[in-house]
């Protein structure tokens, strides 16, 4: 097939949206498709073998970190010329509608990847009426595309709820050529605990939503070594606030893989992941997890056996939780190994043949499409 990945985020940005359109990129093209990737702002041309158009952009107002995509007559002729059999949406906001009106041009049938949950932003900040509006919009935009891919059960359920259409369930593969319990090293841990402490680590953006601060309550659990993770707007809030933690920075490869594994507990504190990736990579890493009971956690751990959850906010849970595997180093490679089991059969390339079959759904789907090929599209006007 020949494949249009549309994203609002690629590399060099790091984020859930670029991470999961750069791995199927990667496992569509061993699987002998054809790849191309417009996206937002400045990096290379090209991404393995698959050449990547970049498109003008600006900063998302309130969050500059995020840069948004504007397609323009440039990103319509590579796409065109592509000649795609499917355009992929990778988390469809702003370039993703430029994308989907592109599919409509061209009588392409489009799957929307719904990835970041915009609307449970606004209302973190508070911001009730963007609340609605953003509900409205991507109500809109999902449904011009054939197929909604929602990551997680509970992620579906609530675009059911808001009025979404054709939703299917579509998870997130894990690297597990990288992250592995054999990754765990004696040497690191002597260097962030030497005193033998077990290392509590959290992995992810540093920024209000994920919810960081909640690990303060850990100051009273004696015997833990705090490990952070990666970098963000609140980085030096959090420093300040956690003073004896370690913060490691931004990490990626063997040597993010080496800090999961050897942790003796993965902590996640944001309550509006969709997915929750990091939980996976803890898990294939042979480390158990405790996470809040909400949206994508739900479904990639199971209390008891993979790991603990609690609920969101729940400092006194939390803690309590720490201190139990703390107490049970038995139960804790117990749960570890629970939890590596359960990703094996999460692999990218799992993930992406079954990706596939939701593109080859739309393909019958749009079959009645009709092509427009000759038509001006809208933004090519002045």
């Amino acid at each position: 097939m020949r494949v249009a990945i549309v994203t609002e985020s690629f590399f060099p940005t790091v984020n859930g949206v670029s991470n999961a359109a750069g791995r199927v990129t990667i496992e569509l093209e061993r699987l002998g498709h054809q790849v191309l990737i417009i996206c937002p702002g400045k990096g290379p041309s090209t991404f393995s073998s698959t050449r990547v158009y970049r498109v003008p952009s600006a900063p998302l107002p309130g969050y500059s970190q995020i840069p948004v995509g504007i397609g323009n007559a440039g990103a319509w002729a590579a796409l065109s010329s592509f000649n795609p059999d499917v355009i992929h949406l990778g988390g469809p906001i702003a370039l993703g509608a430029w994308g989907l009106t592109a599919a409509n041009q061209l009588g392409v049938p489009a799957v929307a990847i719904f990835q970041t949950d915009m609307a449970a932003f606004a209302r973190h900040y508070r911001v009730g009426v963007a609340e609605r509006i953003i509900w409205r919009w991507l109500r809109e935009l999902h449904e011009m595309a054939e197929l909604t891919l929602a990551p997680s059960s509970s992620t579906a359920m609530k675009l059911r709820r808001q009025g979404f259409r054709k939703v299917r369930i579509w998870g997130r593969g894990v690297d597990l050529d990288t992250f592995s319990p054999m990754r765990r090293s004696t040497p690191f841990r002597t260097s962030i605990a030497p005193n033998g402490d077990a290392i509590v680590g959290y992995v992810g953006r540093l920024a209000p939503e994920k919810n960081v601060s909640l690990l303060k309550t850990l100051k009273s659990v004696d015997g833990i070594q705090l490990l952070i993770v990666g970098e963000g707007p609140e980085q030096q809030k959090l420093q300040r606030l956690l003073p004896q933690a370690h913060f490691l920075g931004y990490q990626s490869g063997q040597s993010l893989a080496q800090t999961y594994a050897s942790l003796d507990c993965f902590i996640h504190t944001g309550n509006h992941e969709t997915f929750c990736q990091t939980i996976q990579e803890a898990q294939a890493s042979g480390v158990p997890v405790i996470a809040p009971a909400v949206g994508g956690p739900l479904d990639l751990i199971t209390h008891s056996q993979t790991g603990l959850l609690y609920r969101p906010n729940d400092r006194r849970t939390l803690r309590r939780h720490v201190q139990w595997l703390l107490d049970n180093p038995g139960e804790r490679e117990r749960m570890g190994r629970a939890g590596a089991k359960q990703v094996q059969h999460r692999s990218w390339l799992a993930l992406t043949q079954e990706l596939i079959s939701h593109y080859e759904d739309a393909c019958r789907m749009g079959a009645g499409r009709r092509h427009i090929p000759d038509r001006i599209a809208p933004w090519e006007t002045h």
